[in-house]
């Protein structure tokens, strides 16, 4: 930036008022000298210019050189002087379109798309810029701005020689190279170099201010200038840019109709736009001592307007004294936008993404980023670029879907409301293959409620969780199989709690995994995981995968929701897994970001991890298939049989519920060949909803879900598609089985009935290991104490009772051993 005058402005006011006819005469003169060069500019004219540029800027270097050379008699400073002018010569003049592209790249508004590339929202910024042609600004302001930072704008070809010079002898005596820029060169630092202090950006800022002279008009270059530059704050605390929204924001008009006190004020703006800005980052007015900073500033430059000739004496005597301060606007507000949830959602990945972008575009080392103020200073560059850049972000949303579920919880959302209090929801629907999020509802009303109940809200998934923490896992170890008997008989915990399941103990009986999974009985699952940890095994490998974060795999109740809080998303991943036969696709929602070029900077790419095997998923959804229909836990389907019987036939549903205690959250999971949808439901403030609220309301709610999902894509349920069917699955190993203790028929093997043979009805069992089920053992079901068992074999053997009763005073282990 141009330095305030030496002298004082009553000694350069004196000399000057002398000398402003002769000056004006000379202007005159100047402007049409300028008029004829610039004629002879065009696209013809690159290697005529390269070659003239260089010759032009290393001949007056050099001789300028050779003279402080001779002066200074300093080796140092020849070779610091040789050096650069060696830059100079060898760097080469862009091509005009290539200049003139990057000249006029002033980046456009960022973008959020679906899936289909329709535009969601533009990304909100905290810069606001508005570009105009150089006709629409006043004059008043390009002579303002010339006056003050380059007064030999109109004759200098780009740079001024002697400007140079200096800044290079700073460099070279150890200070800045910085300084002495015309406003050419300040237009190429902003627009193509950046700031960086080197010799060689140096050179190339001289050589292409230079080529930008005789590429572009005065005007043009000063428009471009007047049009990227940055003006501080507009009274609504916003950062802005560009003299249009200088003048917008500041007084209330446009640039062409500033007047000279205001031009005065704006122009002198881009040397220390925040200092001399009036505004505060919250739009109000400065105090007094902070305003002077602003005030003296306009002075300086209405003195330098009268120094070049731009106004009279007596207007500048008139300016001075006029108090500038009494036209700017009055702080206001900026208007919210509101964006909702699937905004907030794709700004906040599309951030994570540009983040890692622009880290490994510098190459930040991990050790670089072990430095938390070096992660937020990019986090802070991700921000800003993705809201000032121009950047394209596509998002996995249909449009379609997404505006039905939308349309779904604003008419059906009321039926979830028990009288408890608001009742929210989350729900997700997720691409199986490829863990895509199509749709989703954060809730039932954004302008009521901002929490996003679909990927922020945390909370015990109860039940749900069976099948992917010890159901899925169990199967997949080989510790059972799909007709495997489990005890229901009264447990407690270690601390001698009770194990309840709805107000109940248990039902004395061994049940088959499936009665355990429709019903969704806790005794079962929990004795389940414990054979897991008794195995030496843990289910951490395959949850860990999935992403969910456990703490403790010790606790007794995991199995049951106790020590894990997924949000809806995560845990909708979960039954993905299941249902992508084990395969595990983490869940995204941005598709791809372009750069306002068009470049792609980030694609997404699957990364599928195989959690359980090909065999586990088809066990699994096979009788997570009869937990939907069998409708003992939830009335979902029974609706939808009723509202859309074709929807409820021709689609294979599976999944499952949890509610935790106290009916604070309802959980329905729901997966078909294609797709999962899940779906949680609760208070905020964790208060219990109504006892029949998960069951039924839930039911009612999520038939209806999709149905509206349905009827805007009838395909995306993928009727008529099957899951694997696992007497077809070669991956699965078929056992034939007792009913009565899903294990083979033979004799038992261990206590009281060690070789007394077995036999009775049989069913096929279906295990994911290959050895399948074993002949049945005395302790045949998973879990039970040794009198459960004794009582057990009482009901399946009754003439051997007296054996049972023997045996029933023997120690028995309370899980059967492992059978991979």
């Amino acid at each position: 930036m141009k330095k305030d005058p030496i002298d004082s402005k009553e000694e350069i006011e004196n000399r000057l008022q002398d000398k402003m006819e002769a000056r004006r005469r000379q202007k005159k003169a100047n402007s049409a000298k300028i008029t004829k060069k610039q004629a002879k500019s065009d696209d013809t004219g690159d290697s005529k210019t390269a070659w003239s540029t260089t010759f032009s800027v290393v001949r007056g270097v050099s001789v300028i050189f050779g003279i402080i050379f001779v002066m200074l008699g300093v080796f140092g400073t020849a070779a610091g002087i040789g050096y650069f002018a060696r830059l100079v010569e060898t760097t080469k003049v862009p091509a005009k379109s290539e200049m003139l592209a990057k000249i006029n790249d002033i980046h456009g508004v960022s973008v959020i798309n679906y899936s289909n590339g329709q535009p969601i929202s533009d990304i909100s910024s905290d810069l606001v810029r508005v570009t105009v042609a150089g006709d629409a600004i006043s004059n008043n302001v390009k002579n303002a701005l010339i006056s003050t930072e380059d007064d030999t704008f109109k004759t200098n070809d780009g740079v001024v020689p002697k400007a140079v010079v200096r800044g290079i002898l700073g460099s070279v005596g150890g200070g800045t190279s910085s300084g002495g820029s015309t406003l050419t060169q300040q237009l190429i630092k902003q627009q193509i170099l950046g700031d960086s202090v080197t010799f060689q950006r140096k050179a190339s800022e001289i050589v292409y201010a230079r080529a930008l002279n005789n590429y572009l008009t005065k005007d043009q270059i000063l428009t471009d200038y007047l049009n990227v530059s940055p003006f501080g704050r507009n009274n609504k605390g916003q950062n802005i840019a560009g003299v249009q929204e200088a003048a917008l924001g500041i007084f209330g008009k446009s640039a062409k109709d500033l007047s000279v006190p205001e031009a005065a004020f704006i122009a002198g703006l881009p040397q220390s736009p925040i200092v001399y800005s009036p505004y505060n980052a919250d739009g109000s007015l400065k105090s007094k001592e902070m305003l002077s900073y602003g005030l003296s500033r306009q002075k300086d430059v209405l003195f330098n307007m009268y120094r070049g000739g731009y106004i009279t004496k007596a207007d500048y005597d008139k300016y001075k004294v006029y108090d500038i301060s009494k036209e700017f606007l009055q702080p206001a507000a900026a208007q919210s936008q509101e964006h909702g949830y699937l905004y907030n959602v794709a700004y906040t990945e599309a951030v994570n993404h540009i983040y890692d972008y622009l880290v490994q575009r510098d190459k930040v080392s991990a050790t670089e980023l072990g430095n938390d103020s070096t992660k937020q200073h990019y986090r802070d560059l991700a921000e800003q670029a993705l809201q000032n850049d121009g950047y394209e972000v596509t998002t996995t949303i249909n449009q379609t879907i997404y505006s039905a579920m939308q349309t779904a919880v604003a008419q059906h959302g009321g039926e979830l409301q028990d009288g408890t209090g608001e009742v929210q929801t989350g729900n997700v629907l997720m691409d199986n293959s490829t863990g895509a999020v199509i749709g989703f509802v954060g809730g039932l009303n954004y302008a009521q409620n901002q929490n996003n109940h679909a990927f922020d809200t945390q909370r015990s998934p109860g039940s749900s969780i069976k099948p992917v923490l010890a159901y899925g896992p169990a199967i997949d170890m080989g510790l059972m199989g799909s007709a495997t008997m489990l005890s229901n008989y009264p447990a407690k915990y270690s601390s001698g709690q009770d194990i309840m399941h709805v107000g109940e103990k248990g039902s004395n009986t061994m049940m088959p995994l499936g009665e355990a999974l429709d019903v969704s009985w806790n005794i079962p699952a929990y004795w389940t995981y414990q054979d897991i940890l008794k195995s030496g095994r843990s289910s951490e490998p395959y949850m860990s995968k999935m992403g969910y974060d456990i703490k403790d795999y010790s606790v007794e109740s995991l199995p049951l929701g106790g020590g894990v809080d997924p949000t809806v998303v995560q845990h909708t991943n979960g039954y993905q897994t299941l249902a992508n036969g084990g395969v595990y696709e983490p869940y995204y929602v941005v598709q791809s970001i372009k750069d306002d070029t068009g470049k792609v900077i980030y694609q997404h790419q699957n990364k599928p991890t195989q959690v359980y095997s090909e065999a586990t998923s088809t066990i699994m959804e096979y009788l997570l298939n009869n937990v939907i229909t069998s409708q003992k836990t939830s009335t979902f389907y029974g609706v939808l049989s009723q509202i859309n019987p074709s929807l409820a036939q021709n689609v294979q549903w599976t999944g499952k519920t949890g509610t935790t205690d106290d009916y604070t959250d309802g959980w329905l999971m729901l997966s078909t060949p294609t797709v999962t949808l899940g779906s949680w439901i609760g208070h905020d403030n964790n208060s219990p909803m109504g006892s029949l609220t998960p069951y039924s309301k839930n039911g009612t709610y999520m038939a209806n879900l999709v149905n509206a999902i349905n009827a805007a894509d009838p395909t995306i349920f993928g009727p008529g598609k099957k899951f694997p069917d696992p007497n077809k699955d070669p991956n699965v190993t078929k056992s034939k089985v007792l009913v009565s203790t899903g294990e083979k028929a033979g004799k038992i093997s261990g206590g009281a009935l060690n070789g007394v043979s077995i036999s009775g009805a049989t069913t096929t069992s279906f295990w994911a290991t290959k050895a399948g089920a074993p002949v049945t053992q005395y302790n045949f079901a998973i879990g039970g104490s040794s009198s459960d068992v004794a009582d057990a074999w009482s009901k399946i053997l009754p003439n051997y009772k007296s054996e049972i009763t023997k045996s029933s005073t023997t120690p028995s282990s309370s899980s059967k051993k492992a059978n991979n």
